[in-house]
């Protein structure tokens, strides 16, 4: 049988409850929901960091954003560095055994050439490398202060192109339909990392008419997120008709939670708020409560892996990695120290478990999850660094909302999970008290 080929396809502060297929009620996404049919839909996967450039390090490594240098978001002004390379990414080690590689999308793992897409392994780069843009003049802005001026901020293989005017969605989609169709015999991995449905709050008039029915707040974050579903489902189109859809693997699912910064917000109050929805989950983007990290995830292939079944076992962006190459049979390096571990045999197998614990650090905050306890110290519920109680101790399986504080029920679980936490930080070499 031929290699598989790989697709991810990664969201942009995606919340867990804006997929038809996790339960929303308002937003229609066919051809994500389609994706779920065919394969596998997790229930308790997490993003390795509930902001975006440490969760993309993750995935394209196979690690803890600990180990890959990248443990903030990133700025997006000219110079900025970011993703040694001397990191082994997916990209590069499916490049080294004959995949053809692309990237269409958002990087935000440094914006130098010698930190872009092109270092890391991949063959063919068009997107932007900041954490943000104008979706329809692709400029950067958010850094616009302290004498740093805006910057247009869209790149083909390290060369600035132009498409002003045009929806970022969409060309991200063309350029991923393109990359496809001009494939051989060859095997490819393909990252689609869209920008949506990342602010600033922009779509397509035909989709915002798509949703009149909805409030203003609500109708402009649906449109996004359909732009977005339509565009995989052209994808998944092309894949069919060049007869290379059974034999690949996708994978589908977010950098991290919902934002609630200021620029998701209608007129600067909670009552008109552009946001995404967390579903049942506490908490949002920048948080390590549940709303900031578990993801929604999908891994499709209808050769190699069941269909239409829910794993509620736990996974992490950085389980794709090995998850590839094991479907692939290509061996790990020997000098590539892997956090993650596939997940086949968790599919698989009903009474395996692929990790027995996971840990989370992102700006003071620390978390476990171990079986059904999660533990989160200092945690905020979002950007606002509001901190929720300093040591917070759930039962997941009872309270998956992480509604009730159990650490002064149960002081021994708080203990022996603080020690786990300990123990991950000095193999880890992060030096924070507990």
């Amino acid at each position: 049988m031929n290699k598989p080929n790989f697709i991810i396809i990664y969201a942009d502060d995606l919340g867990y409850g804006d997929l038809g297929c996790y339960g929303s009620q308002n937003i229609k996404t066919p051809h994500i929901d389609s994706i779920a049919k065919s394969g596998v839909r997790f229930t308790n996967w997490y993003s390795n960091s509930p902001v975006c450039s440490p969760s993309r390090a993750s995935l394209l490594t196979g690690r803890y954003p600990v180990n890959t240098g990248i443990s903030q978001i990133l700025g997006g002004k000219r110079g900025t560095q970011g993703l040694g390379t001397d990191q082994i990414t997916l990209a590069r080690l499916l490049k080294n055994n004959g995949y053809k590689t692309g990237i269409f999308g958002k990087w935000h793992l440094g914006v130098t050439n010698e930190h872009g897409p092109n270092k890391h392994g991949f063959d063919e780069f068009f997107g932007i490398l900041a954490g943000c843009v104008d979706y329809y003049s692709h400029i950067f802005y958010w850094e616009q202060q302290n004498g740093v001026n805006p910057v247009h901020d869209l790149w083909e293989n390290g060369e600035e192109v132009w498409c002003n005017g045009q929806y970022l969605t969409e060309v991200i989609t063309e350029k991923s339909i393109q990359f496809i169709e001009k494939i051989d015999n060859e095997p490819f991995f393909l990252y689609v990392p869209y920008n949506a449905p990342h602010y600033p709050m922009h779509a397509p008039p035909e989709y915002l008419d798509r949703y009149a029915h909805l409030p203003a707040d609500q109708r402009i974050m649906a449109a996004m997120i359909s732009a977005m579903d339509d565009g995989i489902g052209k994808i998944i189109d092309t894949l069919k008709q060049v007869n290379k859809y059974e034999n690949t693997v996708i994978f589908f699912s977010s950098d991290n939670g919902p934002s609630t910064e200021s620029r998701n917000y209608l007129d600067g109050t909670e009552d008109l708020y552009y946001g995404g929805s967390a579903g049942i989950f506490r908490g949002h983007k920048a948080s390590l409560f549940e709303g900031g990290i578990r993801e929604p995830a999908i891994l499709s292939s209808p050769s190699l892996l069941p269909q239409g079944k829910v794993c509620d076992k736990v996974g992490a962006m950085m389980d794709v990695f090995p998850t590839f190459l094991e479907l692939a049979g290509i061996a790990m390096p020997d000098n590539h120290r892997m956090d993650g571990q596939s997940v086949c045999k968790m599919i698989s197998e009903t009474e395996y478990q692929t990790h027995t614990q996971v840990f989370w650090e992102y700006n003071g905050q620390l978390a476990v999850r171990q079986g059904q306890w999660k533990l989160v110290l200092n945690g905020m519920l979002d950007f606002s660094r509001k901190q929720a109680d300093p040591v917070h101790l759930s039962n997941l399986d009872d309270d998956p909302g992480e509604r009730n504080n159990l650490a002064e029920t149960h002081p021994q679980i708080v203990a022996d999970l603080k020690e786990e936490i300990k123990k991950w930080m000095k193999k880890h070499k992060i030096e924070k008290v507990v």
